[in-house]
C-alpha cells in the first residue's frame, strides 16, 4: 500500500513472485511506456533537484531510464554507473556486499572532475545496498553527491539506513 497518491503510480504494476517466489516486484515498463504519466514522474523529480547540480549519475539499468530523462529536461549531462564490463575506457570500480554474494559497480574515470556536485538517480530504492555503493564510488572520485532521488521506496526494507548521511528524495512510498 502506498502511502501518498499520485496518477502516474497506477502505471506500476506488481508483479508476484518475480524474480523468485515471496517477492513482488514494482514493474515500472508501464510507467515509462505512458508518455503522459512519465512525463509526470519525471517533471515531479525534477523540481527535487537544486540548482547547483553539475551532473546526473543513472545506476544501472532503469536509473539510465529515469536519469536521461531528467539530464536531459535540466539540461545536465548523465554519467553511467555499470556492471563489470560494460564501460570500454579506464574506470574506477567498488565492490560491495548484496544478501547472496558480492557484486561490482564501475564507472568511467574521467566522468566526474572533484567537486562536480551530482544526483544519483534510480527508478526504486529496495535495501539500498547498490547506491550506498554508488554514493561510495562517486566520492571516491572527488565528487560530491548532492543526494539521491528515486520514483519508488520500499518502505519496509529500509534502504534509507544505507545511505544514512546522504539527502534521499522519494517520490512513492510503500510502506
Amino acid at each position: 500500500m502506498s502511502t501518498c497518491s499520485r496518477p502516474w503510480q497506477d502505471y506500476i504494476r506488481d508483479v508476484p513472485d518475480f524474480p523468485r517466489p515471496g517477492i513482488v516486484f514494482k514493474d515500472i515498463t508501464p510507467l515509462v511506456g505512458n508518455g503522459e504519466a512519465f512525463s509526470a514522474v519525471i517533471s515531479e523529480m525534477a523540481a527535487l533537484i537544486g540548482p547547483d547540480v553539475d551532473a546526473i549519475v543513472g545506476i544501472e539499468a532503469r536509473g539510465f531510464i529515469f536519469g536521461a530523462a531528467l539530464a536531459q529536461k535540466l539540461g545536465l549531462g548523465l554519467v553511467t554507473v555499470r556492471k563489470p564490463g560494460k564501460l570500454p575506457a579506464d574506470v574506477h570500480c567498488i565492490e560491495y556486499e548484496l544478501e547472496y554474494g558480492f557484486d561490482r559497480l564501475e564507472i568511467h574515470r574521467d566522468a566526474l572532475s572533484v567537486g562536480h556536485r551530482v544526483v544519483i538517480v534510480d527508478d526504486l530504492l529496495a535495501t539500498g545496498g547498490t547506491a550506498a555503493a554508488t554514493v561510495k564510488l562517486i566520492e571516491q572520485l572527488g565528487a560530491i553527491v548532492d543526494g539521491c532521488l528515486f520514483a519508488i521506496e520500499l518502505d519496509f526494507l529500509h534502504g534509507r539506513s544505507a545511505l544514512s548521511g546522504t539527502a534521499v528524495k522519494s517520490l512513492l512510498h510503500y510502506a
